[in-house]
């Protein structure tokens, strides 16, 4: 895993409470969709127990110019120095890593399972799978509590409307705390809302990434839906 650094340029809000920051990509860095990296704050003015270093998956596809991470913006010491560090400030950048990549039989569907902020590897392995224009079918079912807390949402409904083979299902899980209209999807992720958009639950190669509870309930449920419990991927987003 080789080490860089990388200039912050930008930053924008993505969803309440979810920043996503744009840094250069070192000349050299190669990764695949849905890999991470760890960012490594380089003499921060503030500092706490958890330390100086995240991992994060990156958002950004290969083919783009910068690297783009995004975060829950919890009030924490690495927290508040990305949110206020100036643009132009160098970080850390070790990796790539990871395995959470789509895989390569053309024939398999991909179901995509995501909650909260674990949708970041999927912006990364969907827009590539949208530009290189790949035969796969691919679904994603991306559950928040309220629009107002889902990020990259217009990312991903462009997708699904210029690849036909991509199906975005969006939901939300508590629609009284939001002060938007919603006509999709409501509740959980659970095998009925699966069959409702999926020819058969046997077959397709699930990915799942959010936050730990979720994660550990989707992978108890999905084998008793009747899906191969080694056609399951999943990756966890804590704390972050």
């Amino acid at each position: 895993m080789a080490q860089y650094t990388c200039k912050l340029v930008k930053r924008e809000e993505v969803a309440e409470g979810t920043m996503a920051f744009h840094f250069e990509k070192p000349r050299g860095f190669q990764f695949k969709p849905g890999q991470s990296a760890d960012l490594t704050l380089v003499n921060p003015p503030e500092t706490d127990g958890e330390g100086n270093i995240r991992t994060f998956s990156i958002v950004s596809p290969p083919y783009e110019d910068d690297l783009v991470f995004a975060t829950r913006m919890r009030n924490t010491a690495f927290k508040r120095v990305l949110r206020a560090a100036p643009l132009g400030t160098e970080v850390g950048l070790d990796g790539p890593m990871g395995s959470f990549t789509l895989h390569r039989n053309l024939t398999k569907p991909g179901v995509f399972l995501a909650g909260g902020i674990g949708i970041t590897p999927y912006v990364s392995i969907l827009r590539q799978a949208a530009r290189e224009e790949h035969a796969y079918r691919l679904y994603l079912f991306y559950s928040n509590r309220r629009p107002e807390d889902a990020a990259f949402m217009d990312v991903l409904r462009e997708i699904a409307t210029v690849r036909p083979g991509i199906r975005f299902i969006p939901t939300m899980t508590n629609m009284t705390k939001s002060h938007l209209k919603w006509t999709g999807e409501t509740g959980h992720i659970n095998p009925d809302m699966l069959r409702k958009y999926l020819q058969t639950l046997e077959g397709p190669i699930y990915y799942v990434a959010g936050p730990p509870g979720m994660v550990t309930a989707l992978r108890e449920m999905l084998p008793g839906a009747g899906v191969d419990e080694d056609d399951i991927r999943s990756e966890e987003f804590g704390g972050y």
